[in-house]
């Protein structure tokens, strides 16, 4: 029996209730109700007190718009995905998984935002001084003006900061921290808003940028309540597979930038080294394309990038046929698996099907059903497709191929890279490139599996 003024709060999605249950009421995540005290039961509202404010203030529309001012760190990839360098008063979430490189790659932003003037403080709660100095160190970075500290008590970080005038601050990580004033424990719920509350709230007040570093569930997603990534400014996950040295910086939130920008970066010895151009990283330009291999065309955030499809069709050595598919959309191959069968005549259903983005990137956009579709369709036909050749179409389930947006990018792109046709769409431009366009996907399975198409336009 639940005590009287007992506060039960989700440790996944932050619902609060009166007593205890096996189930949260609000995600459904099971034996996630923690009792935590400090807190004002639901319904209950707090103390009231007289007014002293003068209401609001409105304003109008028109009127001058001052500029933003930045922190430039140097580093190109990372001050793209921030909306053109790190906003002054803004805070920016980072998450990933772990060892993926997140404080690698922020310690590498302060470093170069210190060398170029500005005034820098990384503070971790996992690690000692003497840990992060060490690791600046293998780096390169330790003469870099970027002030340490080892806290992890909420009010020791903010009379710090508050004494100090920074520019640009690391908090790592955001689930270390605690405050006095809850009797939860670190990493908690109510913790972890609180923190984030309160250094969200230090710097739009005091114009300082502060990064919080967020540990990731094993679905992917930030640990923590929801409302941090709604407190902040900009949420950036930072991707990577294990056994690639690639990494990806990707925008999911950005008030100050354009969300789903991407920064590519490569991991070394002496930390992450910037990818100018992801497209010649993530293709094989070497020998000639086998058969069950598509180069897709594609736009990641503002800019393109080319990556190779990669699919093999086996018959299969059991009851049920597997389907496996990494780096895309799972219902999406099916989708265009149903497609193939039902609009084109290819018998997939008996036999397995493997699908792979080549260089651990992960491809969300629709442009990349025909990418996926010509790949398959080469697998299955044992045709290869042109060594330069890009693909790129939306599939609809009647099978038709519909255009898609930013076209003219993802041909120069393609263009640049010395790819001399494409396969899509009949009613797109392709500028430099010769277009073998198709308006339905049976047309282009059949011109794939008369090889040599590539003499038709």
């Amino acid at each position: 029996m639940a005590r009287d003024g007992a506060t039960y709060v989700c440790q996944s999605c932050g619902a609060s209730q009166g007593r205890w249950s096996g189930q949260c009421p609000a995600c459904g995540t099971w034996n996630a109700m923690v009792e935590e005290s400090g807190l004002r039961p639901p319904g209950a509202l707090p103390a009231s007190r007289p007014s002293r404010t003068r209401g609001l203030d409105f304003q109008g529309l028109s009127g001058e718009i001052r500029a933003l001012p930045r922190i430039q760190t140097g580093i190109e990839e990372f001050d793209r995905v921030c909306g053109g360098g790190v906003a002054r008063g803004s805070a920016i979430l980072v998450g990933g998984d772990p060892g993926v490189g997140k404080s690698t790659l922020l310690m590498q932003a302060v470093a170069a935002a210190a060398t170029r003037g500005a005034n820098c403080a990384y503070i971790s709660g996992e690690e000692s001084v003497d840990q992060v100095r060490s690791r600046a160190q293998r780096m390169g970075l330790g003469a870099a003006p970027v002030q340490l500290a080892a806290e992890t008590s909420l009010r020791n970080v903010l009379d710090g900061l508050k004494r100090s005038k920074f520019d640009l601050v690391v908090i790592d990580s955001i689930q270390t921290l605690w405050s006095d004033a809850h009797d939860a424990a670190p990493g908690s719920v109510t913790q972890v808003r609180a923190a984030s509350a309160e250094l969200v709230r230090l710097a739009k007040k005091e114009g300082v940028a502060v990064i919080l570093v967020g540990h990731v569930t094993k679905e992917g997603a930030i640990a923590g309540p929801r409302v941090i990534e709604h407190l902040v400014d900009a949420v950036l996950t930072f991707e990577g597979e294990r056994g690639y040295p690639f990494r990806v910086l990707r925008g999911v939130k950005n008030r100050f930038g354009a969300t789903d920008e991407i920064g590519v970066f490569e991991m070394g010895d002496a930390g992450l080294r910037e990818v100018a151009n992801p497209s010649a990283l993530f293709l094989d330009t070497s020998g000639e394309r086998s058969a069950g291999a598509a180069v897709f065309a594609g736009i990641e955030g503002s800019r393109p990038v080319l990556v190779e499809f990669q699919a093999l069709v086996a018959p299969s050595a059991y009851g049920t046929p597997r389907r496996a598919v990494v780096g895309w959309d799972s219902g999406r191959l099916a989708m265009v698996l149903a497609v193939l069968e039902a609009r084109c005549g290819l018998s997939l259903g008996a036999r397995d099907v493997y699908l792979n983005v080549a260089g651990g990137l992960r491809i969300s956009e629709p442009a990349a059903d025909l990418a996926a579709a010509a790949a398959l369709a080469s697998s299955a036909l044992d045709v290869a497709l042109p060594q330069d050749c890009v693909v790129f179409g939306e599939i609809s389930l009647s099978g038709e191929i519909r255009a898609v947006s930013r076209t003219e990018a993802r041909v120069r792109e393609a263009a640049k890279l010395g790819f001399r046709q494409a396969l899509g769409p009949r009613d797109i431009d392709a500028g430099a490139l010769r277009l073998s366009g198709a308006a339905r996907l049976a047309d282009a399975v059949a011109r794939i599996g008369e090889g040599g198409w590539t003499s038709l336009g």
